[in-house]
């Protein structure tokens, strides 16, 4: 049977994945010749990789938890809308207003309107994916609200007028004299506020101080949402996220509806994972558990906290995911540990990637919920290793769900012309077996000439990318069916 006519319509979204392709590419090239950048991913992605595997060690078995925390995930993700109207009900007897946000735009809109309604001149922001997802900072800057990033790694972002470049770590494609570099330009240090790490950070707590007491609002994400009980669980290694959820009138939650878990019991166990996945860590320095504004006792009001809480639940085509074949990947808590262990993350950074979610989360995600066309290369930026799923605390078939995007129409469209045909011609050829063996015999013989100890170390025309940086394994002498009938012959 002949392939349909692409439509009008299809070819403009070819083209335009095509476009989306090759600016990955451009953006993963400069990335690989970076040599500083591949020194500062490969030092910091190896000392997370080896603080988890150390951590989960020192669990009597983490197989059974893993096992229980995907259950977990996956019971709340098929009953999704149920357990989100529990926790708006839990939420709203707390003292919480919930909001709903069906897209970026208008959970932007919902919190500039809040914002303008307290009279804020001023915004501390905690880290938070989905602010940057939904582009809030640039939202409330254009509505008259000066926003201030308080995570350090954020905060340092924010200077240097750049986007994070990992989940959990978002500057750690920066080196430390870098950052000196900026806090001079833009801060005015003094050489001893710089000196090091330790002076830097003094610094950076000096500034943010001011900022904390007067600011009007205060906005965090949600690391979880818990349903029976209205709670916000807020996971941070710093002291900034307590101080804009408790000094601030106004606490404002920006939270995917994905984060949801059913009970108190649920969330205990899935803190067990995310910090020793996420930063080698037992448990995170922080993690908040807020439950409503401060309340009024009979002996008078809770001195500390806001007046007022607002919680908004942003889908940004969520459901739209949930309802495809890769919803499990909003099982995801966002640990970073698939970043950590990616071959490909780790040669060429978050930047590469051009989404908010980089490494094989963001693979994923990104084009699931924006569309192939926009993210065509994304699903492609994996060597199917399998690494990103082994250390999945909930198990994630990610590597199946990168074959499902590949499989779309639209990513197949995206390929370049050398690959489409030299996919079409592996096609034929392995589905005739002849033709097959014929072709495995020529590639033997010319292995034989090329290679050196079992490696190959060129390959022709854009085959030439993998031996650019790496050889490639020569095929076996002999074939397994041919050694299979060797093994099979009568002695």
């Amino acid at each position: 049977m002949s392939a349909p006519i692409p439509t009008a319509g299809a070819a403009a979204s070819a083209a335009t994945a095509r476009r989306s392709a090759a600016a990955f590419a451009a953006r993963a090239a400069v990335a690989v010749a970076d040599t500083h950048l591949r020194d500062a991913l490969a030092n910091a992605t190896d000392r997370l990789a080896t603080g988890r595997a150390n951590q989960l060690a020192a669990l009597p078995d983490p197989t059974a938890l893993r096992a229980e925390a995907r259950a977990i995930r996956l019971k709340t993700l098929a009953a999704l809308d149920r357990y989100l109207d529990q926790f708006v009900a839990a939420a709203t007897r707390a003292g919480a207003t919930v909001h709903h946000a069906a897209t970026a735009a208008e959970a932007t809109q919902i919190v500039a309107r809040l914002a303008r309604a307290s009279g804020a001149g001023l915004v501390t922001k905690s880290k938070s994916m989905v602010s940057e997802e939904v582009g809030l900072n640039e939202a409330l800057e254009s509505a008259g609200v000066r926003v201030v990033e308080t995570d350090l790694g954020e905060f340092i972002v924010q200077l240097a007028g750049d986007h994070p470049s990992h989940i959990i770590v978002p500057v750690v494609h920066r080196t430390r004299h870098e950052v000196a570099d900026l806090f001079r330009r833009t801060l005015g240090a003094k050489d001893e506020e710089v000196a090091d790490i330790a002076s830097m950070t003094a610094l950076a707590r000096r500034v943010l101080r001011r900022e904390f007491l007067e600011a009007d609002v205060g906005i965090s994400g949600a690391n979880f949402l818990v349903a029976d009980t209205g709670t916000v669980c807020l996971v941070t290694n710093e002291g900034n996220g307590r101080m804009c959820t408790s000094v601030p009138r106004v606490h404002i939650v920006l939270a995917g509806i994905e984060r949801v878990v059913p009970t108190l019991e649920d969330l205990g166990l899935l803190l067990q994972l995310l910090a020793r996945s996420a930063t080698g860590q037992a448990l995170t320095c922080y993690t908040s558990l807020l439950t409503g504004p401060r309340r009024q006792h009979p002996d008078g009001t809770e001195p500390d906290g806001p007046d007022q809480m607002h919680v908004v639940l942003v889908d940004n085509g969520r459901r739209q995911i949930l309802a495809s074949e890769v919803a499990e990947i909003l099982a995801c808590i966002r640990c970073g540990a698939c970043l950590n262990h990616c071959p490909v993350y780790r040669a060429i950074g978050g930047h590469a990637y051009g989404s908010v979610y980089p490494g094989p989360i963001g693979s994923v995600f990104t084009p699931a919920q924006s569309g192939l066309a926009h993210a065509s290369a994304l699903p492609h930026a994996s060597s199917l290793c399998g690494a990103c799923r082994e250390v999945c605390p909930v198990g994630i078939e990610i590597p199946t769900l990168l074959l499902r995007l590949r499989a779309r129409v639209e990513s197949r469209r995206a390929a370049p012309p050398w690959l489409r045909a030299g996919i079409a011609a592996f096609g034929a050829t392995a589905s005739r077996p002849l033709l097959y063996r014929l072709a495995g015999r020529a590639m033997r013989w010319w292995s034989r000439l090329v290679a050196r100890n079992g490696w190959i170390g060129w390959l022709p025309g854009p085959l030439g990318g993998w031996t650019a940086t790496r050889d490639f394994p020569a095929p076996a002498p002999r074939t397994f069916s041919e050694r299979w009938r060797e093994r099979r012959r009568p002695q």
